[in-house]
């Protein structure tokens, strides 16, 4: 849904801001998702990386989507509007992290900690890469 734009100014620069948190983040995921995790809290520190920057990254489109004129009330909306906007290309992958997400609080469980490692070199990162490249040329 499009709201009339009011304060314009204002959310044009929170989604800046916010996005330089994610960058923050998203750098010290680039930097360090393809090193070896020997321990279970290697594992689990990666894992919590990913969920933060995942985090970030839907705020940013949120507070982006926004500034747009659009009202968005949760990342599951946040990440449609993103996708019918062009600005995140595959959609349902966005989906599947957020789901994925909500599972880093089981990386006790070293199948599910396997699993979201494979997904977030495989899947994730590379989604999150394109996302930086794409707010990185819009700032």
């Amino acid at each position: 849904m499009r709201a009339g734009v009011k304060n314009g100014h204002a959310k044009d620069i929170r989604w800046k801001q916010r996005f330089e948190n994610f960058e923050k983040s998203y750098v010290l995921l680039r930097e360090n998702k393809d090193n070896p995790l020997e321990t279970d809290l290697e594992r689990a520190g990666l894992i919590q990386l990913f969920e933060m920057t995942f985090e970030l990254s839907w705020k940013v489109l949120k507070d982006y989507v926004e500034a747009e004129g659009y009202i968005v009330k949760s990342p599951r909306q946040t990440i449609k509007q993103a996708h019918q906007m062009d600005l995140i290309e595959d959609g349902h992958a966005w989906i599947d992290a957020l789901s994925d997400q909500n599972l880093t609080a089981h990386t006790y469980d070293e199948a599910v900690a396997e699993k979201l490692l494979k997904n977030i070199r495989n899947h994730y990162f590379p989604m999150l890469e394109k996302m930086h490249v794409k707010f990185t040329k819009e700032r």
